[in-house]
């Protein structure tokens, strides 16, 4: 039966035009892997964090101290951890942190770049952006870079939509705010530059991966189906592979994780481990994401800064 008189047509009515049109909105352009990483490194290791700590419950309503204490526990106890880990091995990373995270937080927010590491954005009280108005969407993005600079001191320079949403509005967002990379979108291993509706927008993306990102493992919610049924080790090998091919690639390894979830003793022996793998290597170049979008940006146009 076909669709009833205005109301919208199902994927299978879709004519040609129609399905172009989502396909072409928002995809993968020109490969952006250069020909060597600084210094004759074979692989560029970009690690990234999401400090969402209350954010997610906030979003959701739950505002009873339980779960809202989990999140504290990923400010309160993981940060501090992972912070000495990174400084152990003298590696920067980007944390791509919740504008209502800092607010609540800003001497964390600013520990972040008082100790080397990049902070980008990661929407206001991590939103769903897909589920936002245009004005919404546009509105938060801006209130939280202006929140993020004000507490920092510097103004960020690239995003990571909460959940990696992608609404049909981010990408003109993020250009009207003049960022230079995204890390949302999956389209390859390696960075490239994103095209909209099928013409360039000098927007790096460095695309992450559920496979490399904790989250999809050891969360919990005892509400839902949601269960932590890996062990942590088991993702030693795991990522550990996830760097060794890139590194055979003479690619990018890039990691998301969260404070809250990685952040545990059980858990930040992974990653303790992991750097402990890479760094016995030592052909790497370890940098944030800022960093990595220069780069490649700079190897492919001659310009230092995307955007």
């Amino acid at each position: 039966m076909s669709a009833s008189a205005g109301a919208p047509r199902r994927p299978w009515e879709w004519d040609e035009t129609e399905w172009r049109r989502h396909v072409g909105r928002v995809r993968a352009g020109r490969a952006l892997k250069p020909a060597s990483w600084p210094g004759g490194a074979r692989c560029a290791v970009a690690l990234s964090f999401d400090p969402d700590h209350e954010t997610i419950p906030l979003r959701d309503n739950q505002v009873m101290p339980g779960k809202l204490s989990q999140g504290e526990y990923g400010a309160r106890v993981g940060v501090p951890r992972i912070l000495r880990l990174l400084e152990r091995h003298a590696v920067p990373a980007t944390f791509f942190m919740p504008a209502v995270s800092a607010l609540l937080r800003p001497e964390e927010a600013r520990g972040y770049v008082d100790a080397g590491h990049e902070v980008a954005l990661h929407g206001w009280i991590h939103e769903r952006t897909m589920e936002l108005e245009y004005k919404h969407e546009r509105d938060l993005a801006f209130r939280s870079a202006d929140a993020l600079e004000r507490i920092t001191g510097r103004r960020p320079v690239g995003i990571r939509t909460p959940s990696w949403d992608f609404s049909e509005h981010t990408l003109d967002i993020t250009r009207e705010l003049g960022l230079e990379y995204d890390s949302s979108l999956m389209a390859d291993d390696e960075p490239y530059e994103l095209l909209a509706h099928a013409e360039p927008t000098g927007v790096v993306e460095i695309p992450p991966e559920w496979i490399r990102d904790d989250a999809a493992y050891l969360n919990m919610d005892r509400y839902s189906a949601v269960r932590p049924y890996t062990p942590p080790r088991e993702l030693i090998p795991l990522w550990r592979d996830e760097f060794d091919a890139a590194r055979a690639e003479g690619g990018l390894f890039q990691l998301t994780m969260h404070p809250h979830v990685i952040g545990h003793r059980s858990r930040i022996v992974v990653l303790a481990e992991l750097l402990d793998h890479i760094g016995a290597r030592g052909d790497v170049w370890y940098a944030t994401h800022a960093q990595v979008a220069r780069y490649v940006w700079r190897e492919a146009t001659g310009n230092g800064t995307p955007g």
